[in-house]
């Protein structure tokens, strides 16, 4: 998991989040006093961090189910009301993870 960048990103479409996940592999997502972590697993999956719990290793903590695709994943729900990203897209700010290298070999 990266640093969430200060300057947030310019995603004006969810085809844009779509095109920067597939490439970059993680974002956070801010939504009023939320803040989610997007990222995938090793490539094979993609799922929802809450940035406000950590687990006993001082990671994010999970609030979606794994699911491997972004189609998919931007449809699953993770928050208490059953809200996906593509729910909340449209009141969401979206800030590159830094500092987090991915190591796929």
């Amino acid at each position: 998991m990266g640093k969430r960048a200060e300057e947030a990103l310019d995603i004006a479409t969810i085809d844009d989040l779509k095109t920067y996940l597939r490439v970059s592999h993680a974002a956070y997502m801010q939504v009023g006093v939320y803040t989610y972590y997007l990222t995938d697993v090793n490539s094979h999956a993609w799922r929802v961090q809450d940035t406000n719990e950590l687990n006993e290793k001082a990671h994010y903590v999970d609030c979606s189910d794994l699911v491997p695709t972004i189609d998919e994943f931007l449809h699953v729900p993770f928050t208490e009301e059953g809200e996906s990203i593509e729910d909340l897209f449209a009141d969401a700010t979206f800030f590159a993870s830094e500092g987090s290298v991915k190591d796929f070999d």
